[in-house]
């Protein structure tokens, strides 16, 4: 049954958004999913044609919506329901911020050596 409204947790969890509508929940009931600048609840209806905006961690993403559904589906069909409108700006910041946390996650760069390392090691210092 698909009607012309549906709360906001389900359709987010339904779309592929969230992994569970319990998280979809969480999300909305903490401020993180806007319409109209506007933080909305659960159980706020959506509409077609209405921009989600979803803050997600450093960035901010934009979600316009196509279709209304209840169901969850596949990923191969989320795109006949939403479409990402989100601005450059925000993808811009996202790869700043992937990129940030990549340069301190650099294997082997401190500490204590891999296994690997100590080999080489041991290879290139030969019998001492």
């Amino acid at each position: 049954m698909v009607s012309d409204k549906i709360r906001i947790d389900k359709f987010l969890w339904a779309v592929r958004l969230y992994k569970t509508r319990q998280l979809s929940a969480e999300a909305c009931e903490k401020g993180r999913v806007k319409i109209l600048e506007i933080t909305v609840k659960p159980a706020r209806a959506i509409r077609i044609g209405e921009i989600i905006v979803i803050h997600r961690g450093p960035w901010y993403q934009h979600i316009k919506v196509l279709a209304i559904t209840e169901k969850r589906m596949s990923a191969a069909f989320v795109k006949d329901f939403i479409i990402d409108i989100t601005p450059a700006e925000e993808l811009d910041r996202l790869k700043l911020h992937q990129a940030a946390l990549a340069s301190w996650n650099i294997k082997g760069g401190t500490g204590r050596p891999t296994k690997k390392d100590r080999r080489d090691m041991d290879e290139f210092l030969g019998d001492w």
